[in-house]
């Protein structure tokens, strides 16, 4: 699990119109509290944030970090504003074109898409590391258009989810699920969104996000959602629902004899040799050996959960695996070296 919290060091994000609160630090301080709720009451979880102080950290490394991390999830934390007093309320996002497929999508959301991304302007020869992309062009929206997201299914299931346990939050108005093209999103090699958590520039948005109950509670939100995504992928955790109806003898003998079978085949399918491998992206959505994705590869896949590790250089030799890493990394820039032990994997650090 990857926490971003948004912005930092030279970066403020948006200021208040008193120029007193920044989104800056709300966003360090709601990640962290996320981060030990998470550490807390899921000890199975491997947590990593972007930063962890009042540091600036480029929009490509975010992602890297992440990526390196092996995160199987990650979260982009954001405080929205607005020219207006009036405009209140969270919304989340994942990477794509416009959500209405009838709405322009420079004409939408274009201020808050410029305004997030626009933090590259302050890095060294960022035409560069983006491709030639300008914050301030919507002609450069167009070439992550062309980005394909082979997360996307999840990425909406996530953003769904913590959508709609925010209503429960002290932020009541919900403006919605949006597809838009963020650049922090861009190139994490796993399920992503960036969540709008109110509004700096509403008097009671920012009133709410002061308060440390309140705070307290979005994060409590933030990690039901977290925690019912991860229940649903991997099967680790028991949820909560409320008048849940209980499954009867019948179920539950067909359900334990159908993971049993589940249990032998896998470990029938197995392979006792460690081996290691380079990851070059992960989804829900398995491809076939030949799609043009792989780039002439022939992948390993990695089931964990419902997510696929694609994995390409499999050896039983670290050394013969690392030394493929640099002409890789020429096509997918976020590979890195895993260590695959009895159909898992970890990262080779």
């Amino acid at each position: 699990m990857a926490i971003d919290p948004g912005h930092g060091g030279t970066d403020p994000g948006a200021v208040s119109s008193d120029g007193k609160s920044y989104e800056k630090t709300f966003t360090l301080d709601i990640a962290k509290r996320l981060s030990e709720k998470i550490k807390a009451e899921c000890p199975d979880v491997e947590v990593v944030l972007t930063r962890n102080k009042d540091k600036s950290v480029a929009l490509n490394d975010r992602a890297a970090i992440a990526n390196k991390a092996g995160a199987d999830l990650f979260i982009s934390i954001h405080i929205n504003a607005a020219a207006s007093s009036k405009p209140n309320g969270y919304s989340v996002h994942v990477l794509g074109k416009s959500s209405n497929k009838n709405r322009d999508l420079f004409a939408y959301n274009m201020d808050v898409c410029k305004r997030e991304n626009a933090v590259i302007l302050l890095e060294d020869d960022y035409t560069t590391t983006y491709q030639g992309f300008d914050p301030s062009d919507p002609e450069s929206f167009i070439f992550l258009q062309l980005m394909q997201n082979s997360n996307l299914e999840q990425s909406l299931e996530f953003a769904s989810l913590v959508a709609e346990k925010l209503k429960s939050g002290p932020i009541k108005v919900n403006r919605g699920v949006w597809q838009d093209p963020f650049l922090v999103l861009w190139r994490t090699a796993m399920p992503a969104v960036l969540v709008e958590l109110g509004f700096i520039s509403n008097a009671t948005d920012l009133a709410t996000l002061k308060n440390s109950e309140n705070k307290d509670k979005i994060v409590a939100c933030l990690f039901a959602a977290f925690k019912e995504y991860k229940a649903r992928y991997d099967g680790s955790m028991t949820l909560d629902v409320e008048n849940e109806t209980a499954v009867s003898a019948g179920q539950e003998k067909k359900t334990q004899e159908t993971g049993q079978k589940k249990q032998e085949e896998k470990k029938s399918e197995s392979v006792s040799a460690v081996r290691y491998g380079i990851q070059i992206f992960a989804g829900s959505k398995r491809l076939p050996s030949n799609d043009r994705s792989f780039l002439g590869y022939t992948p390993y896949v990695q089931e964990s959960g419902k997510i696929l590790k694609y994995i390409i250089a499999v050896s039983e030799d670290p050394a013969e695996t690392k030394k493929y890493l640099p002409e890789i990394r020429k096509k997918y820039p976020d590979a890195f070296v895993v260590k695959i032990d009895s159909d898992k994997t970890k990262i080779l650090k």
